[in-house]
């Protein structure tokens, strides 16, 4: 007799406040064989947090290619598994778009339990445009930043960013250099005990960070092209 697959979950997990699980991601976690975890520590201090034991498997970028097969013939032998990544939902800027097209492809069953996003909590707060927006991602380091950049100058929809703290000076410096000193608002380190919203032009932005210890994960959110209002001004 042939063995049903099993079911990918593609689980939404918290951005930093753990009480930001929903209770139908917690039932996952409890009830599939095993986790695939992006980085196997952080996931387990989830699930103790949860009080959830259960086998971890690491998928992360450096792997993903070896290992989307070994998970798929998990899944083939009737095995569910859960996709989780260190924070928020997986395959926005971390892995798993091969495994997810893979099982499409492979015929077995994946399913969304949704949650926490860092680029949707940032923008339900920051007082831009939310009926059009488009999501960059990080921005390349090096071959093909300015480019990418230059294709921003004309775009109209509000932009979501991800920066590591390292970069976010210079993120901002280059953005205003390249489109303008338009209105832009910072989230950083969401959800955590020192959450932090900034609004502000970029060069504001910029002068305020230059003046702290930049710690913490950013997410960026760019007023689109001809929408240069203050937030002040919405007010009126």
């Amino acid at each position: 007799m042939q063995t049903s697959p099993g079911v990918l979950y593609v689980v939404s997990t918290p951005i930093g406040n753990l009480e930001d699980i929903t209770r139908r991601a917690v039932k996952v976690l409890e009830d599939v064989d095993a986790v695939v975890a992006e980085d196997t520590r952080k996931t387990s201090i989830l699930l103790k947090h949860l009080g959830i034991s259960k086998q971890l498997i690491s998928y992360h970028e450096h792997n993903e290619h070896k290992r989307t097969r070994e998970l798929v013939e998990k899944l083939e032998s009737g095995m569910s598994l859960a996709l989780v990544s260190d924070a928020g939902t997986p395959g926005i800027s971390d892995p798993g778009f091969l495994i997810v097209r893979e099982c499409l492809k492979q015929g077995i069953p994946v399913v969304p339990v949704p949650g926490a996003s860092a680029l949707l909590a940032a923008l339900t707060v920051s007082g831009l445009p939310m009926d059009r927006f488009v999501f960059e991602g990080f921005l390349p380091h090096k071959k093909g930043r300015k480019t990418r950049m230059e294709s921003l100058r004309d775009e109209e929809r509000t932009v979501i960013f991800y920066e590591s703290p390292h970069r976010i000076l210079r993120t901002l410096r280059e953005l205003r250099e390249t489109v303008g000193d338009r209105q832009a608002v910072i989230g950083r380190e969401l959800t955590k005990k020192f959450e932090e919203i900034v609004r502000g032009t970029l060069s504001e932005l910029e002068q305020y960070f230059e003046s702290k210890t930049i710690k913490g994960e950013f997410v960026l959110i760019l007023s689109g092209k001809g929408k240069t209002r203050s937030l002040e001004d919405t007010k009126e």
